[in-house]
């Protein structure tokens, strides 16, 4: 199946609910059996998290090879071209072309000329991120980039209206906002929510640069974009999910794991606040120049 598309709020809107449906049926279709090793032991089907290849090219040349689930691929796309600095705005993404096969999913994005000479300069073959995210990466320079500040000013006055109240029942509700999860029980999520604990944005995936790259690409398409709206994070928090918000200009990053030392003083020299948010105890605020 091809799916020719246009990088915006509608046809992804549309695109978006025709995958998750997608992706649901063929889980449902694949159910392996397992033999569950009680007292008196019983064979059952269970939902378990998908993962497939997708290949992502660009103007025709192959760029990077990706382990996804396989949903919201053109939110991926985005915000993955975004938070790799393939394109500095979404208008730099002309179209995105998908084709789905048995175990994988191919990509073909048309960019603007200046953006394709800018990604021919690119060292770096990329294999997909995992892990540590920073595996694979030739020059140091790459891992540990300079990047432009936020206006963490800006941030810090919306702060007040983050209290400790804000962060009670949190957990409840990224649980009710998750769908894959309550199925599978086996991705992370990334939610963007607004001051008054709204979810704007919901996006899943088996691995966690994924979820964020999808969130930031939904973020990005759908236009909601606001300096006081909160990214919050189900994974851990670590250097280089600081500076995809860096550079999608995300300046409240919330985390329910604890951050790496790393990962708090490039958020904060660069003008993020990163909040962890413990199981039991207060939520910890590192805000810049605190």
């Amino acid at each position: 199946m091809t799916d020719n598309i246009k990088p915006n709020a509608t046809s992804c809107k549309l695109e978006r609910s025709e995958k998750k449906l997608t992706a649901l049926s063929r889980s449902d279709e694949l159910m392996p059996l397992a033999q569950v090793l009680s007292e008196k032991p019983y064979t059952q089907a269970f939902d378990l998290a998908e993962k497939v290849a997708l290949s992502i090219s660009y103007n025709g040349i192959n760029f990077a090879v990706m382990l996804v689930t396989p949903c919201d691929i053109e939110d991926f796309i985005v915000g993955f071209s975004l938070s790799n600095h393939i394109v500095e705005h979404p208008r730099q993404l002309y179209g995105i072309e998908i084709a789905h096969h048995n175990e994988h999913i191919n990509a073909d994005v048309e960019i603007s000329n200046q953006a394709f000479w800018k990604l021919k300069e690119k060292k770096r073959q990329m294999t997909g991120v995992s892990g540590c995210g920073l595996c694979g990466i030739e020059a140091l320079e790459s891992a540990m980039p300079e990047l432009t500040p936020l206006n963490a000013s800006l941030i810090k006055t919306q702060l007040p209206t983050l209290n400790s109240g804000w962060f009670k029942g949190l957990r409840g509700l990224i649980s009710s906002a998750q769908v894959q999860a309550k199925v599978t029980g086996a991705v992370h999520a990334a939610l963007y929510i607004d001051t008054k604990r709204n979810v704007l944005a919901c996006r899943e995936d088996i691995g966690r640069h994924n979820a964020f790259d999808k969130l930031i690409g939904a973020i990005a398409v759908k236009q909601l974009y606001l300096p006081e709206n909160v990214v919050v994070l189900t994974s851990r928090c670590s250097l280089e999910l600081v500076q995809k918000a860096i550079r999608a200009k995300l300046g409240i990053l919330v985390t329910l794991s604890a951050p790496t030392a790393l990962s708090v003083k490039w958020a904060n020299r660069y003008g993020v606040t990163l909040i962890h948010v413990p199981k039991h105890d207060p939520p910890r605020a590192y805000a810049p120049h605190a």
